[in-house]
């Protein structure tokens, strides 16, 4: 097969959690320009079908669900509907993450489980319930979006001046994820069946704080935040057939962050 062709996702159906989201939407209209029927999900159903509409107002092919991470009843009814309707995905995206406390000291045991009801068991849920179906179809690619902080500690010096931080509850997430997937990859590879954890640095965005920019840009080798268009392809790769070959991987897309 030539090259290229082994990156198109036609005839492949994906669902991005959290898919109306800062990362989530990019990664939704990639796999989607790439050819995949692009599931959003979002615990908002107007947003879903909205990011959805977006797509499909520019000849993509998405869909918009409600799906609300932390209802367990809700995950099984999704992938049933899911199931039901489309079969199984190919791909699997795992992008959603709950935010909620600050510093270890601010952060309450409410706060807690609330992020871990999503990003942990919300997580591994869905991951439960639509793994078997891939398995027995032999070929599925699941992606787990970590984060630089889970591979290495945070760097707390570039959030002085500013009233941001980086959240207790993140790094033990992030983390989590890449023992996850590494986990998954040797349990779910003889079924034809992939997993690969992508961590993204830093994604630039309306509004952000000018002392964090440059305090991040200058950390960075590359010197510069990520742009959409330097995450979404390693996102389309991992998904491809052009990573036939690749599971229980971590991938960095970070400027070369965690480099240093």
């Amino acid at each position: 097969m030539p090259i290229l062709d082994r990156f198109s996702l036609e005839g492949k159906t994906a669902v991005v959690t959290g898919g109306t989201g800062l990362y989530g939407l990019p990664f939704a209209r990639a796999l989607a320009e790439a050819g995949a029927h692009v599931v959003i999900t979002s615990r908002s159903a107007g947003k879903a079908e909205e990011a959805a509409a977006t797509l499909g107002a520019d000849g993509l092919t998405a869909t918009g669900l409600a799906l609300d991470l932390a209802d367990p009843d809700g995950i099984h009814a999704f992938a049933a509907g899911l199931t039901a309707s489309l079969g199984a995905p190919d791909i699997l995206v795992n992008n959603a993450v709950h935010r909620a406390g600050t510093t270890l000291s601010a952060t309450t045991a409410e706060n807690w489980d609330e992020t871990s009801a999503v990003n942990s068991r919300g997580l591994f849920l869905l991951t439960q319930a639509v793994a078997p179906g891939m398995s027995a179809r032999g070929s599925g690619s699941i992606i787990n979006i970590g984060s630089i902080y889970g591979l290495v500690g945070p760097d707390f010096g570039i959030y002085d001046g500013t009233p941001m931080t980086m959240p207790a509850f993140y790094s033990y997430d992030k983390a989590g994820m890449v023992g996850f997937t590494r986990y998954l990859a040797t349990l779910l590879g003889p079924t034809g069946v992939r997993a690969n954890c992508l961590c993204p640095g830093g994604l630039r965005s309306d509004g952000q704080d000018a002392r964090f920019v440059d305090a991040y840009e200058a950390r960075v080798p590359l010197g510069r935040l990520a742009e959409e268009d330097d995450v979404t392809g390693s996102l389309v790769f991992l998904a491809s057939d052009a990573s036939a070959y690749v599971t229980g991987v971590t991938l960095a897309v970070d400027g070369g962050w965690t480099a240093k």
